[in-house]
């Protein structure tokens, strides 16, 4: 879904709307687009031959046209709200997964996004690892960042989300609030998955 929105991928039938306008095909109105679409992956996707800051810096230098030192400025900034600005001269390899996938957070955010994707951020992840990551998105939803997060941590999705959307099968099977959804399930198929996490 995440990779559909991001035109990573084709759609065969339907629509998607962003701010209630199709999504642009090609061209500058997709680089547009995307450039205000944040995208976090389950592999991180780094770039290994540059150090932390390196990749922090790439996109507002290279994408928005932010001078190097203003990028160097907000990289850090956010370096530091994720919890790794000491890491900032070390390339990936030197790191642990949790705290790649939060400089690839960080990376999202120097794009100054309107919007994050998040698809399976934790599934990398050695459970130790999996709440450094979800801590900093609950901050982010905290502080209003428009989030979709494609995730198998049920807490978490309880805690954070507006909106809970259950799908099996490429098929939406049902959609509420976080209570309505873990509360008052509607279909066998997500009361039978609700009772299978049970206790976990």
């Amino acid at each position: 879904m995440c990779r559909t929105i991001n035109r990573l991928e084709t759609i065969d039938s339907g629509e998607i709307l962003i701010e209630g306008e199709p999504l642009p095909q090609e061209g500058k109105d997709l680089a547009r687009m995307r450039a205000e679409l944040g995208m976090v992956f389950q592999q991180f996707n780094l770039f290994a031959h540059m150090t932390v800051l390196q990749n922090v810096m790439l996109g507002p230098v290279d994408v928005l046209g932010v001078s190097k030192d203003e990028a160097r400025e907000r990289a850090m900034d956010l370096l530091s709200r994720v919890g790794v600005a000491e890491q900032a001269d070390k390339v990936p390899a030197q790191l642990s997964g949790g705290q790649q996938q939060r400089v690839a957070i960080a990376r999202s955010l120097a794009m100054q996004p309107k919007a994050m994707l998040f698809d399976e951020p934790t599934s990398a992840l050695d459970p130790e690892m999996i709440n450094e990551v979800l801590e900093v998105m609950v901050r982010l939803a905290q502080q209003g960042m428009t989030m979709i997060v494609i995730t198998h941590e049920m807490n978490f999705a309880r805690r954070v989300a507006d909106r809970v959307v259950f799908m099996a099968d490429g098929q939406i099977v049902e959609t509420g609030t976080p209570d309505e959804f873990f509360d008052h399930p509607q279909t066998k198929r997500a009361q039978d998955f609700l009772n299978s996490i049970k206790g976990h």
